[in-house]
Order: C-alpha cells, then structure tokens, then sequence
C-alpha cells in the first residue's frame, strides 16, 4: 500500500451484507431475529431487539472458533482486520468446487505479511437461495500455503472457508480453516462485492465487534482507496 493517512480516502464500496430475519447461516447456527424492543409511540425512541450467533452474515473467525486453545476475537492484533487487500479472482468454479494454490498464482507474488487475501468466487450472487450453501472452497494445501506467505487474513464472498456440507461433515474436514487459524489468523465469511474493490491500492476494513471472549464477530466490511 502507498500513501500515508494523510491521504484522502476514495472510493468507500460495502462488502457486508445487510442483517435481517432472513439471513442465511450456517447449517445448525442461530437464526437471527430482529424485533422491536422500544418505539418512539410507546417510549419516545426506537431500539431493537437483536438476537443472532457471533457468525451471522459478514463476519469474522477468531481461533477458538475452532481451537480450545485459539485467541478470541477481542484478544486479537487490530492490524489483521485493516490492511491493504489483494483479491484473487477465482470465478467459474462449479458448485462444491476446489480452489486450489494454483488458481491463486496470479496474485501469489503479492501476497506477504500484512496483506488482506479476498477470495472472490462470486458466490454472494446466490445469497439467500439454496445454492449459497454449494460455494467453492478453498483447500487445506491452498490455505496453508497462503500462511506459508505471512498472510493472516484471509475472506471470501461465500458461506465458509471449506466446504459446506448439509447435515454432514466436508469430505477434508475443516482443513482450510484450521491452516489459518492454528497460524493465529482470522478468517472472513459472507463478503459481497468484492468485483467493486478499488484496482489501485485497495485498502479493507473488516473490524469487528468487540465481543468479550467470542469465537467470532459480525463486521461491517469496507474498501476504499488512499488518494487522489
């Protein structure tokens, strides 16, 4: 990334997906529901009643989503949800589809410590249908390799980082997430947009909520450019 925060930031674009009772989640998660709890008539202002899993919609794994052991959300460095992206186009892939460290070469050169890796399947185009639960995924060899790079964040546009599996365990378990994780990174699920991230020096924000001793936080995810 270029520039300095003196720079003006350009070109803001919203990777999040709004929240509401129709939500999709993950097989087994809660469902979010959304209700009055307070109004203006009644009270003389409005506040909402908001009941949802810590991996609702746009949102962020810590470690011990999947590790006893891992780091918490709110224990975790504020430089892995902010940094300069790189997005790897991988489109095209049929439904269940590997995505494998050959189809992210193209951008293999870029990706360091300190980068913000966002996989972009175009999957957020299903959200809400059926078809959103058979997203690509990527390998347990891919992600390792991605860390292997110094990478610590890494996102997507789909459900999860493997395989979802109605009902059942993915076929290579949870080996995506535990290639990240176990490296004490973060991981980024249900993105959208990603094909708007600006092309000259994108910046991403994924910060989260600050939830005491969570396995995971909703985010409202953003990408802008620094400079003119």
């Amino acid at each position: 990334m270029t520039g300095s925060a003196a720079q003006p930031v350009r070109e803001v674009v919203d990777l999040s997906h709004p929240l509401d009772d129709h939500t999709p989640v993950y097989p087994g998660d809660p469902v979010a529901r959304f209700t009055p709890a307070a109004t203006v008539a009644a009270d003389g202002y409005n506040v909402l009643h908001v009941r949802m899993g810590s991996q609702t919609g746009t949102h962020v794994d810590a470690p011990y989503h999947v590790l006893d052991d891992g780091a918490r959300i709110d224990e975790l460095p504020l430089e892995y949800f902010l940094g300069p992206a790189v997005v790897a186009d991988v489109r095209g892939r049929p439904p269940h589809g590997r995505i494998e460290w050959a189809d992210l070469q193209p951008c293999a050169h870029l990706l360091a410590p300190g980068r913000i890796l966002l996989l972009r399947t175009g999957w957020d185009e299903h959200w809400g249908t059926d078809a959103y639960s058979e997203h690509p995924y990527l390998t347990g060899d891919a992600a390792a390799r991605v860390v292997a790079a110094g990478v610590r964040t890494v996102g997507l546009d789909a459900l999860s980082l493997d395989e979802t599996v109605i009902g059942g365990t993915p076929a290579d378990g949870f080996a995506a997430h535990l290639a990240v994780l176990r490296a004490g990174g973060v991981i980024v699920e249900n993105l959208r947009n990603l094909g708007a991230v600006p092309q000259v020096d994108p910046v991403v924000s994924v910060l989260p909520l600050r939830l005491a001793g969570a396995d995971g936080a909703p985010v409202r995810a953003v990408a802008f450019g620094l400079g003119r």
